[in-house]
């Protein structure tokens, strides 16, 4: 946490237009007081995209546009990098592409990197109780300036994904899975400890509803500047209606002493009111936040991590919501029309007692404590189970249509696959990263 004011500024933003935004953000740094220099990364949200059917994950590709043209126009800066490691344990470079990302960083001349692709150091986290070390990205650990750019929207597990959400994207593939579980949201404030932003322009012009990484758009018409990524949080909580003591990512990290959640801590400004925004979206619903509600023959049984005694809704419970959000977003209905069936997910305190229906045990420690009885019994191992294998192995034996098994969406993540498969083997061979001292 550093010192000073704690601000978020509000500014009205209808559209994506590329030199309002760069006007806003000029003029929210110059109220901030801010001066980027150095090595200075990006980090926006493309956890996920596709231009046949996921057009609202991302960070839209105006306001990096802008925020380019910020630092090179207003501060005259060169130095820029653009930085992400994609959701889904998929090749970051394929949402790159599908994004429109990939075609800006091109004509604007500024490098985009997949994290998973740099060299990396280990680095010591002293604050953390999950990750007490972290791989960190060569771009990471050089960057002199980060500027933080989420997306703003609803969230199937942590309520809100913004500013601190958005960190599970400074981790490689390998260790983005580990603790995903029910310690998600210290997870989340572990990674504070390394992507600590100088600045945050939240992109809350179009917002997310549902599975965050294939969302509906709700218009909101604004963003969010600060120099505090937590105080940025509580103001977008408040928004979507949630009491930021509530959101657990955000009571963690304030506990952890990374800032007061009272509102008479901060310094709150602007062109619009969070009361304002709030009502222009007060009746919006996000489905797959519960299960139960969906419209779909299929049942439900969350149940808990056993080591731990706690809800698992980080881990697999988790996954579930992700396959089955992304499979409705990609072919609206089809859950409707799924076949009769039972998911446990994690250890269920209770009965399960379906004899005439298959029973789904997703995880490697799913089980039931009481009576279990299925027509036949399934178990899909993982910890928790990766969403693209809950596509491939658990959508088709439920009749329900899988975005795997798309001609065009197989193709290009093959091809991406491979691409990124030779990069990480040509990792040794390039110019060695400058790390600093630890």
């Amino acid at each position: 946490m550093r010192s000073g004011r704690r601000r978020v500024i509000i500014r009205q933003c209808g559209t994506y237009d590329r030199d309002k935004i760069k006007t806003i953000i000029h003029e929210g740094i110059r109220e901030l007081g801010l001066e980027p220099s150095g090595n200075i990364l990006i980090k926006p949200n493309i956890v996920t995209a596709n231009k046949g059917y996921i057009h609202h994950s991302f960070t839209e590709p105006a306001m990096l546009d802008a925020m380019v043209g910020c630092l090179r126009d207003g501060h005259n800066q060169e130095k820029i990098t653009i930085g992400e490691s994609g959701g889904i344990g998929m090749p970051s470079r394929l949402f790159f592409a599908e994004s429109g990302i990939k075609e800006l960083a091109d004509r604007l001349n500024v490098p985009l990197v997949d994290f998973n692709e740099e060299q990396v150091k280990q680095v010591s986290l002293s604050k953390a109780k999950c990750h007490r070390t972290m791989e960190v990205a060569k771009s990471i650990y050089e960057a002199e300036f980060k500027i933080w750019m989420p997306k703003l929207k609803f969230h199937i597990v942590t309520d809100i994904t913004n500013t601190l959400k958005l960190n599970i994207g400074i981790l490689n593939h390998k260790e983005r899975f580990l603790y995903h579980d029910d310690r998600l949201h210290h997870k989340i404030a572990d990674m504070l400890e390394i992507g600590y932003p100088d600045l945050i322009v939240s992109d809350a012009v179009t917002i997310g509803r549902g599975f965050e990484s294939s969302p509906y758009p709700v218009h909101l018409g604004a963003i969010l500047i600060s120099n505090d990524p937590l105080a940025c949080d509580m103001v977008a909580a408040k928004i979507l209606g949630y009491d930021p003591g509530q959101v657990m990512h955000l009571a963690e990290a304030s506990a952890r002493g990374y800032g007061s959640l009272d509102f008479d801590d901060i310094s709150v400004s602007g062109d619009i009111t969070i009361p304002e925004l709030r009502d222009r979206i007060k009746d919006v619903d996000s489905p797959f936040q519960d299960l139960s509600r969906l419209d779909t023959p299929l049942s439900f049984y969350e149940g808990i991590n056993k080591s731990s005694g706690n809800l698992c809704d980080g881990g697999c419970a988790c996954s579930i919501k992700g396959a089955l959000g992304t499979a409705e977003k990609r072919s609206p209905g089809t859950l409707k029309t799924a076949k009769k069936a039972a998911i446990v997910m994690g250890y269920y305190q209770g009965d399960v007692i379906h004899p005439g229906i298959p029973v789904f045990l997703v995880g490697t420690c799913a089980g039931v404590s009481g009576t279990l009885e299925a027509k036949k019994v399934i178990r899909i191992n993982g910890c928790p189970v990766k969403v693209k294998d809950l596509m491939i192995f658990l959508l088709i034996r439920l009749n329900i249509k899988s975005p795997v098994f798309d001609f065009r969406n197989l193709s290009l993540l093959m091809y991406h696959s491979l691409v990124s498969a030779w990069m990480k083997l040509t990792i040794p061979f390039r110019k060695k990263a400058k790390f600093k001292n630890n």
